[in-house]
């Protein structure tokens, strides 16, 4: 096997996001996590792919199903799971909830709730890191159910003009909510918008880990290099229903049970266990997830709800600073 710790490592990051959406869909059963609840459920490897090919301090922005990269760039699953209870420990000190990560720390800057409307976003990012003459880049992940959306667009204009360092990432799903993308896009191949905006496009599927790393990697570099933007969009498929209230009756057992052949954590895992080196690791890793979710989960319900001394500071402007 080639680079037997960090597909270790891959793989850890990969069960660890599994196993802490598993158990955020436990407890929102249990009536222990309320609003909405997005599940990356057979996304993980692009997360997790694509983070392996960044740097610690570059920006990452995404959607509202935003547990699995916030995860993916150091968030701890304590900090992730408190928000998902509202607790004042929680990410966003229990005010955002399962839609609105944020990790100032890893430079995660956002679960965004609005549909496209984030990537506008991304390109301000990207642009200040330009401006300040920064070697870091941006990359943003948005869901094929975006790609039509206007702000999107607007996004990508400024940001292939401007030659900003940044990369698309279309997490292509399959599913905008419930609609096939057959349904809602005259042209199935999303990666054939980057045509418009004259910039560098590639699109696979998420079957690999090392793959997504493998092919994200080059445009990242492209844009550290000041070369400008990609669009990238990634064949994936969520095993979950849009959120929690779906019971996804929109698609086969037969098509869901396709995919999960292919699943790419699975993958990884059998890969693992066919090796010598690896094998005895994986049964570590495994724990070592069981034993931090199990953690995260006491964490969460032994922390304090927010009280009324954090209503100053994240309301007002600077209050942070005083």
């Amino acid at each position: 096997m080639n680079e037997p710790d960090t597909a270790v490592e891959l793989y850890r990051q990969m069960q660890l996001i599994r196993r802490f959406e598993e158990e955020s869909a436990r407890a929102y059963s249990l009536g222990k996590v309320g609003g909405f609840l997005h599940l990356y459920i057979g996304q993980e490897a692009v997360a997790v792919g694509t983070s392996a090919a960044l740097r610690p301090d570059d920006y990452t922005v995404t959607t509202y199903r935003d547990h699995g990269l916030a995860l993916a760039r150091g968030m701890s699953a304590r900090a992730a799971m408190a928000e998902l209870y509202g607790k004042a420990t929680g990410c966003s000190k229990g005010l955002g909830g399962s839609m609105h990560f944020f990790d100032v720390e890893h430079y995660m800057f956002g679960g965004h709730g609005i549909v496209g409307a984030h990537l506008p976003l991304a390109a301000g990012v990207a642009f200040a890191a330009k401006y300040r003459g920064e070697d870091r880049v941006t990359v943003v992940f948005y869901g094929e159910g975006a790609a039509s959306i206007g702000a999107t667009h607007e996004g990508m204009s400024l940001a292939a003009l401007w030659k900003l360092p940044v990369v698309f990432v279309c997490e292509n799903n399959e599913y905008a909510m419930g609609t096939h993308l057959d349904r809602h896009l005259s042209v199935t191949d999303v990666s054939k918008k980057a045509d418009a905006y004259g910039m560098p496009k590639d699109r696979f599927a998420a079957d690999d880990v090392f793959t997504v790393r493998d092919r994200v990697a080059p445009a990242i570099e492209r844009a550290r290099r000041g070369e400008g933007p990609t669009l990238i969009e990634i064949r994936t498929y969520r095993y979950r229903g849009h959120s929690m209230s779906d019971p996804a009756k929109y698609r086969t057992s037969e098509e869901l049970e396709g995919h999960k052949k292919r699943d790419a954590l699975e993958r990884l895992r059998k890969q693992l266990l066919d090796n010598a080196f690896t094998k005895q690791r994986v049964a570590e890793v495994d724990a070592h997830v069981e034993d931090t979710i199990a953690d995260a989960i006491s964490f969460a319900e032994d922390s304090p709800e927010p009280g009324p001394e954090i209503l100053e500071p994240t309301t007002y402007v600077g209050a942070f600073a005083r």
